[in-house]
């Protein structure tokens, strides 16, 4: 036995009790929807609708799709179904992180789309723009703060490529949102100075990419914003099946039917009306904790003024924030992938995730040491070979899908959804035109290689994790097949 190792066994099982006892209290329910404001469902479909647009899904992709369409168009009728509640998957029990990107980070946009990925950042800082217009011009209260946010190196391996990264950025011309701010790289007294942890080694500062918002508040913000402007809006409402009408399409539910000339699908996570767009996405759960408020004195030990989102450059990486009555929401590392692809409501809750996240919690910040969680979830979102989104048309172009959006959905959907009203259009338009929206990635393989394939590279960023940034073979291979994530 190594020594001192006799005394770090002992040790790393009181640091397991601690967390364990912050954990004792928790709600397993996601903070967002525990909210005496979450608005009442609307009455399901019963019988035959007819409209110009039928939106199937009430996430953030089917909202955005269902009130932009409408400002385009405000004699366009349009309807939109839900099969559960607005909000009540990822749109409402995700992170919060708004970001203008829309490659899923500076390092999968200039792997994939090196040649147009100046342009990427500049219609995906529009985007966000058009989000934080859209939330004042309907008078959406969702907090949102254009924070922001840092992501933070905990390892020296992952400093020098932070550096390299801001390089890299500038040599392809993107120099922050839209090239409105720089990238600016803090070193470690300089990102302590910004958010206290003993370990942040430095940061990556984008001041103007990322906004927070509370998410489930954004998507009911969305729903009120689409009945104000005449959508119609069905929730408990699933679409069990698409096909053809006449010249449009037609999509059955349980209780009646749907006839729309036109057709946008943001189902997203779960099965796709269109078989052959189900090889493409896989489900991949993931989790989170919110701790209760923090006092002012707790809140000074970390510093945290600016309230950024912030983020670690590991390959498993944990996300966190500010509530906006100052709780730090902490989630991420863990991204479990269910054989098959099988959604279950079983998975939205794992309590060895949320130990695990408690105790790199506390690691974190160890002035925190006392606090206890308040809230712990999980639930599963879409992800894709290419790890940003994709798009296309069906049905000779009756029928519109976007998926994949791989945890930056916040943002990105509402470009999705300019994309699948452009497609729909059949408009030759900015959007359309890019490689992005042009090109598929490629599609996932059949089980068991898909499990396999999986499970092997979740092992191969571990274990790079643990051997300071080291890409083993698998992972070689994977990037130059296009297939890997550096994240």
């Amino acid at each position: 036995m190594a020594p001192g190792a006799m005394g770090t066994v002992p040790a790393a099982h009181a640091a397991t009790r601690r967390a364990a006892a912050s954990l004792a209290d928790v709600r397993p329910v996601p903070y967002w929807l525990d909210d005496p404001a979450r608005p009442a469902a609307l009455p399901a479909l019963t019988g035959d609708e007819r409209c110009d647009l039928l939106v199937v899904g009430g996430g953030y992709s089917g909202l955005w799709t269902a009130l932009i369409a409408k400002e385009r168009d405000p004699r366009r009728d349009v309807v939109l179904i839900e099969g559960r509640e607005v909000a009540w998957a990822a749109s409402g029990r995700n992170g919060g992180f708004c970001a203008a990107s829309l490659t899923h980070g500076l390092p999968n946009g200039l792997a994939r789309w090196p040649r147009e990925l100046r342009t990427l950042e500049e219609l995906g800082a529009r985007n966000l723009d058009a989000i934080e217009d859209a939330v004042a011009r309907h008078g959406i209260d969702c907090g949102f703060e254009r924070t922001g946010e840092i992501d933070v190196a905990t390892e020296p391996h992952q400093l020098a490529e932070l550096y390299a990264l801001k390089e890299e950025a500038e040599r392809a011309g993107v120099t922050g949102v839209g090239g409105r701010t720089g990238l600016e790289v803090l070193d470690q007294d300089a990102v302590r100075a910004e958010v206290d942890s003993p370990t942040f080694l430095g940061g990556l500062y984008d001041r103007e990419g990322v906004a927070l918002v509370n998410p489930a508040a954004l998507a009911w913000g969305l729903k009120r914003a689409c009945l104000a402007l005449g959508v119609r809006v069905y929730e408990n409402t699933p679409g069990l099946a698409l096909a053809g009408s006449g010249p449009g399409m037609a999509v059955r539910t349980p209780y009646g039917r749907v006839f729309a000339r036109q057709a946008a699908l943001g189902t997203n996570v779960f099965p796709s009306l269109l078989r052959r767009v189900r090889p493409y996405t896989v489900p991949v759960y993931d989790y989170a904790l919110t701790t209760e408020p923090l006092t002012p004195a707790q809140l000074a030990s970390i510093g945290w003024r600016g309230r950024q989102g912030l983020g670690d450059s590991a390959n498993q990486f944990h996300y966190f924030r500010l509530t906006s009555d100052n709780r730090v929401l902490w989630g991420g590392y863990d991204a479990i992938y269910p054989f098959g692809g099988r959604l279950d409501g079983d998975r939205d809750r794992r309590p060895e995730t949320y130990l695990k996240l408690a105790g790199h919690f506390f690691r974190c910040f160890p002035q925190l040491e006392g606090v206890r969680f308040s809230h712990a979830w999980g639930g599963a979102i879409d992800t894709c070979t290419r790890f940003a989104a994709f798009y296309g048309t069906a049905h000779q172009g009756r029928v519109a899908y976007a998926a994949g959006f791989t945890g930056l959905g916040v943002g990105a959907t509402r470009f999705g959804a300019d994309v699948m009203l452009d497609l729909l259009a059949g408009e030759r338009t900015e959007r359309t035109e890019l490689e992005m929206v042009r090109r598929k990635p490629l599609p996932f393989p059949p089980e068991p290689v898909a499990w396999a394939g999986i499970g092997l590279t979740k092992w191969s960023l571990a274990r790079a994790d643990a051997r300071g940034g080291r890409r083993n073979l698998w992972l070689r291979t994977m990037d130059r097949l296009g297939l890997g994530f550096d994240s």
